[in-house]
């Protein structure tokens, strides 16, 4: 770099802020004590130069620094956890500002601004829940030190911004501290999305009303093949490990690159790492020196939908409730949204409340008010606490605060507990009534009795087993024997039921005395597939019981045999995985409306419900499509399943043409604790995964912690560098990397080393 004279490089640092850039501009010959003073003089014109915010995000961004470990994650260190919050949002930015801003804009009701008319119901939704003026007035009566954080998240942004012209935000140029309430809670989904789009716009957008779902809100058709959401997570007592050391899995199932991995660390005693959602300043899943957290999600009746009886007199609305008809709150919302020209509208919308919530539907002759948690302060709160908690008895004196509404916890510590936690957050109701459907809002007795406390929750703490787990399942299996009984509970405390995965974790886990990090992973990862072993004996009973002479069965004779031999395992050579999962998708059609009519899963349909033809008949299909899109039905899984990676879009594009990994691991849905949620699209023969294993890590925690993790890809959303998907072969295998998360362990790993704006 050239030398120039100090007023010159002044000059420039008033263009273009940058201290450290002009600094080193300055000519170092000469005197000391003048080179001393020129560098002065820059510092002071530059202090009265730049904008007071400016002056305060460099002082902010001083106390902070960053290093990057060789895989790209961010190691981010503050003096305060206020200083360490606007580094790692800081860090996020840099590695995915379009996923930060794009959360955000879904969270505040914004995301039309960016994306048109066909957003303007989902924004809708968000905001009849979402207010920004009563958010605004909740930030300024926040505690100071919650207060501190969401300032310095906003600052951290808005830094990011302004050092990074060339950064262009959709919508949000300036992100304002209170914003930070609005997503509050770091799952994938949360309450608010129980309310149907489709439903919401046939009510406030005066169109045809969809196509009735039972009367219950389900944006989703129950009879299509879908993806399990959800996580597994497992928490093994020291009595069960080798080392005698508490062990905790993470294993998250996620659409992909969902959340970003790093460390966050202060000297106020913060020390988080694992995986947080973008945009948001806190760890959602992971852990500390101490303690892991790993949250699935539960299958609690934490939503309600009550049926509001309407009157109209005298030119208004009223709801009956009890022997009285009380007025509808009325409100407006208005939808900026964008236009394809570059122009833009707003659409306004008249809304209604009952006490129970806003009105998203009509059913019948009644208006349906939705129920739902809303305590973004208290949440918010929660989420960063529990990253600070050491122990069992501190992470549950966090978790008092009540606002974990959707999510089990698994929990271990250094000190040896292992602990299920289900949500804090459960509305006492009257069990005598069905609340999985519309209850009368006119009977006050459906009403909402306060909030259950812990102990009249599902939970386990130190079961004699020696483990937990939940994989969306109920609880009433996490601990095997040792686990909460079903009838010593409202019966809303469950409306998941049993699934293949549970079935699966009970076995790996029952299988040990002696875990590691390194076996656990291997448990993690186990091939096997349960659903499988429960079904594939069903269709070779149908095919046993058909006679001789037909056509079909002299047809499928060697795709019996293929399938009678197979052990139910996933692996990238077999071919009787692929026609296994064809078979399995094909059959699922066919039983899901027997399973919704009998009131019983799909995989008991499948089994007992269908009848041999069509167990038969599924089969030949999935021969067919094998032998139609790859040219025999004999195709190796590692063919067909893959992983790819091609671009920064959020909604990814996939062509067989293009570079992808093989995948070995299969569908949540049959029962594979390593979850690879995938399907064709439009013009592929291959299967490419978007959800599943998203982050995973095993965590052992003694006199020091130890982790093993992956995330899926790489840790950059930009696909024109080095760690957008320099993780992805260890993904696709299953071959976890060492955590980095002493400074010590940096040294030989740092890529760079910097402060924000730097």
């Amino acid at each position: 770099m050239h030398k120039l004279t100090w007023p010159l490089a002044a000059l420039i640092l008033t263009l273009a802020p940058g201290a450290a850039l002009a600094e080193r501009m300055i000519p170092e010959r000469g005197p000391a004590r003048i080179v001393a003073q020129a560098k002065a003089k820059v510092k002071a014109e530059a202090v009265k130069l730049l904008p007071a915010d400016m002056v305060r995000w460099r002082a902010q961004a001083a106390r902070v620094s960053i290093v990057r470990d060789d895989w790209g994650i961010a190691h981010v260190h503050g003096k305060s956890d206020a200083d360490a919050v606007f580094g790692m949002i800081y860090a996020q930015a840099e590695d995915d500002f379009n996923r930060v801003e794009t959360n955000y804009l879904t969270s505040l009701g914004r995301l039309a601004e960016a994306e048109g008319e066909s957003a303007i119901y989902q924004d809708l939704r968000a905001r009849l829940f979402i207010d920004p003026d009563v958010l605004q007035a909740d930030y300024k009566t926040s505690p100071a030190w919650l207060k501190a954080l969401m300032t310095s998240w906003a600052d951290g942004l808005n830094f990011y911004l302004a050092t990074h012209p060339q950064v262009k935000p959709r919508v949000i140029t300036h992100f304002e501290p209170w914003m930070a309430l609005s997503f509050s809670e770091g799952s994938i989904g949360g309450d608010v999305e129980r309310v149907s789009i489709k439903e919401l716009e046939a009510f406030y957008g005066n169109r045809p009303r969809p196509m009735a779902m039972n009367e219950v809100s389900n944006p989703e058709d129950p009879l299509r093949f879908q993806e399990p959401k959800g996580s597994n997570g497992m928490a093994i007592a020291p009595a069960n490990t080798a080392n005698h050391h508490a062990l905790l899995l993470i294993n998250p199932h996620t659409s992909f690159f969902f959340r970003s991995e790093l460390q966050m660390t202060s000297d106020s005693g913060l020390n988080a790492y694992g995986a947080a959602t973008w945009g948001q300043f806190f760890i959602y899943q992971g852990f500390n020196e101490h303690a892991g957290w790993m949250h699935t999600t539960s299958g609690v009746d934490s939503v309600d939908e009550f049926a509001e009886t309407i009157v109209r007199k005298t030119g208004k609305l009223y709801y009956r409730y009890g022997d009285t008809e009380r007025p509808l709150k009325t409100s407006v919302i208005r939808i900026p949204f964008a236009s394809p020209t570059g122009a833009s509208g707003v659409r306004a919308f008249t809304v209604y409340h009952s006490h129970h919530g806003p009105i998203v539907r009509q059913s019948g002759d009644t208006w349906i008010a939705f129920a739902l948690m809303n305590k973004p302060v208290e949440a918010l709160s929660q989420s960063f606490l529990r990253t600070k908690a050491v122990n069992y008895a501190a992470f549950r004196k966090v978790s008092e605060l009540a606002a974990n509404s959707s999510n089990n916890t698994l929990f271990a510590d250094a000190e040896g507990t292992i602990a299920y936690m289900h949500p804090q957050f459960i509305p006492r109701r009257n069990d005598r009534f069905d609340y999985t459907q519309p209850v009368d809002g006119a009977d006050p007795a459906t009403d909402w009795a306060g909030v259950h406390p812990a102990s009249e929750a599902p939970q386990l703490v130190n079961p004699a087993t020696g483990w937990v787990y939940n994989t969306n399942d109920w609880p009433w299996s996490a601990a095997g024997p040792d686990s909460p009984k079903r009838e010593a509970f409202p019966r809303y405390m469950d409306t998941a039921g049993p699934n293949p995965r549970g079935a699966h974790a009970t076995q790996v886990l029952s299988a040990s005395k002696a875990f590691t990090p390194e076996t656990l992973v291997a448990a993690a990862y186990d091939p096997y597939m349960p659903a499988f072993g429960e079904l594939i004996p069903a269709l070779v009973g149908a095919y046993n019981i058909t006679p001789g002479a037909d056509p079909v069965k002299v047809r499928l004779a060697d795709q019996i045999a293929l399938l009678k031999g197979w052990d139910d395992r996933w692996s990238l050579d077999s071919t009787a995985t692929s026609l296994a999962v064809f078979w399995g998708e094909a059959l699922w059609a066919k039983a899901a409306p027997a399973a919704k009519a009998a009131g019983i899963s799909v995989y008991e349909a499948m089994a007992h419900r269908t009848t041999p033809d069509q167990k038969l008949a599924a089969l030949a299909e999935a021969s067919d499509r094998l032998t139609q899109d790859f040219g025999s039905w004999q195709v190796p899984w590692g063919e067909i399943n893959r992983y790819q990676r091609l671009t920064s879009d959020i909604t990814q594009t996939f062509t067989d043409s293009g570079p992808s990994t093989p995948v070995a691991f299969a569908s949540a849905q049959w029962g594979s604790l390593a979850s690879f949620g995938a399907k064709r699209y439009p013009g592929t023969r291959r299967y490419y995964g978007t959800s599943g294993n998203s982050f995973v890590a095993v965590v052992e925690f003694g006199d020091k912690v130890r982790a093993l993790a992956v995330t899926a890809g790489g840790e950059s959303g930009h696909a024109n560098t080095a760690h957008f998907n320099d993780q992805a072969d260890r993904y696709a295998r299953g071959n976890l990397r060492e955590v980095y998360f002493y400074p010590g362990q940096l040294k030989g790993h740092t890529e760079r080393t910097y402060k924000p704006g730097s």
